[in-house]
């Protein structure tokens, strides 16, 4: 008695008759739609290895670029561009009302390909992470200045057998692919970073021991780069050999990503323009100055001729509280410093502080980072306040330290070694050695 497989059971003749009806219905009525395969995550070089995001010998689809967050984010696909019949169901644009909130329905197309017609053509079963680009879906009248039709990719979520894709025999005959539109992410930019007219001097990414020849297009750390004398081991972007490449690519086309960028562009300026500097602008607000003996406002009558808050001079019956100029500044709270006394008081600036001074002369000391405001009592100098607002935009231009440490990327040169100043304590602190 033969021995029968248990894992290739013989399907028999009846299969294979089936299966060449079924492929032939999708050569018929189904439609064309072009596969990027999906290879696998671009590798980690051995140096920048880890143990989350590890070295793997060859780019396959089941390696895991970071296994601490399960992502495969930089996606590497393939160049060639397998053509795929497949059949779907067109649904048009309507959206839910029936649940909370307005809900789009027709994000998600459901597929079918046949199963040995995929399998033969691309070498093995689709995967999550494919991408579909459907031919009659692009857009020739978009509103927008590219001479390119606007493309429309649908990468797939999940992968299935038909519910009507067996046959009376209970065999198999169909894949039902769910598929959602992809967005401008770090996932396709292999596909999406590409010249926008399907430019035949797309050479793909720079390989450093090709020679590439003038008016070629390379792609090197996700820019785009035109050859403009032939080279061969020059890597961009040197600008005797390559320049940027000043076309549209596909990304503009299908994204909405430069638009957004202008908006919150201009969101940030008006921002800055409403908001110049942290904290609460506090100048225009006047300050009272307290007599020192009886602890209440030091009042100025109108019928002064040299009314000056700043002054030093008191009209108090006793001739010890002339401290009319505010001690300290009325409003305190976070971030309110701004390195300017109390009531627009002249005050002085520089690196030292002056030889000669009188009680309650102000000096801003420019020498400290931030500056600081000192005043004077009669026998030193008192710290009032640091000038602390700044811009809230991320820039380096700002005059506290956290910035510059923070987004700090000189290097140093310690013992004829160049080193990071800022690094992490790990890679600061080594251990001592053995002896």
């Amino acid at each position: 008695m033969p021995r029968l497989s248990l894992f290739r059971p013989e399907k028999g003749n009846d299969y294979k008759f089936i299966d060449r009806q079924i492929s032939e219905m999708f050569q018929v009525g189904g439609t064309d739609v072009y596969l990027h395969k999906y290879l696998g995550p671009k590798n980690t070089s051995e140096a920048d290895a880890t143990a989350d995001q590890p070295h793997y010998d060859v780019v396959k689809e089941t390696n895991i670029q970071d296994l601490l967050f399960l992502e495969n984010r930089d996606r590497k696909y393939s160049e060639d561009i397998y053509r795929i019949r497949g059949h779907y169901q067109v649904q048009d644009i309507d959206f839910n009302l029936s649940q909370f909130g307005l809900f789009l329905d027709n994000d998600m197309v459901y597929m079918t390909v046949h199963i040995n017609n995929f399998v033969s053509t691309v070498g093995r079963k689709p995967l999550a992470g494919d991408v579909f680009e459907f031919l009659h879906l692009k857009d020739e009248y978009a509103l927008n200045e590219f001479d390119t039709a606007m493309p429309r990719y649908f990468v797939i979520e999940d992968v299935g057998r038909a519910a009507e894709g067996f046959s009376a025999t209970w065999w198999p005959h169909l894949y039902r692919l769910k598929l959602k539109k992809i967005s401008d992410s770090q996932q396709y930019a292999d596909i999406l970073n590409k010249p926008a007219n399907q430019d035949a001097n797309f050479v793909g990414d720079y390989d450093n021991a090709t020679t590439y020849q003038v008016g070629q297009i390379v792609r090197y750390e996700g820019i785009l780069y035109t050859v403009t004398a032939e080279t061969v081991g020059n890597t961009p972007p040197n600008a005797s050999y390559f320049s940027v490449y000043s076309g549209n690519t596909i990304e503009n086309i299908v994204s909405n990503r430069v638009k957004n960028l202008e908006i919150n562009d201009a969101i940030l300026s008006q921002a800055e323009a409403n908001t110049p500097k942290s904290g609460y602008e506090t100048q225009q607000f006047y300050t009272l100055a307290i007599d020192t003996n009886t602890g209440l406002p030091l009042l100025r009558t109108a019928d002064e001729t040299d009314i000056d808050v700043s002054q030093e001079t008191s009209h108090s019956p006793d001739a010890s509280a002339i401290h009319a100029r505010p001690q300290r500044p009325g409003y305190t709270g976070y971030l309110l410093g701004d390195g300017v006394p109390s009531n627009g008081a002249d005050f002085g600036h520089g690196i030292a502080f002056p030889t000669t001074a009188r009680d309650g002369d102000f000096f801003l000391r420019t020498d400290f980072f931030p500056n600081r405001l000192f005043r004077f009592n009669g026998t030193s100098w008192i710290k009032k306040e640091d000038s602390v607002r700044h811009t809230l935009t991320n820039t380096d231009a700002r005059s506290t330290h956290r910035t510059s440490f923070i987004n700090n990327t000189n290097s140093a040169v310690i013992n004829d070694e160049v080193v990071e100043e800022r690094q992490s304590l790990s890679k600061a602190l080594k251990p001592k050695a053995d002896f």
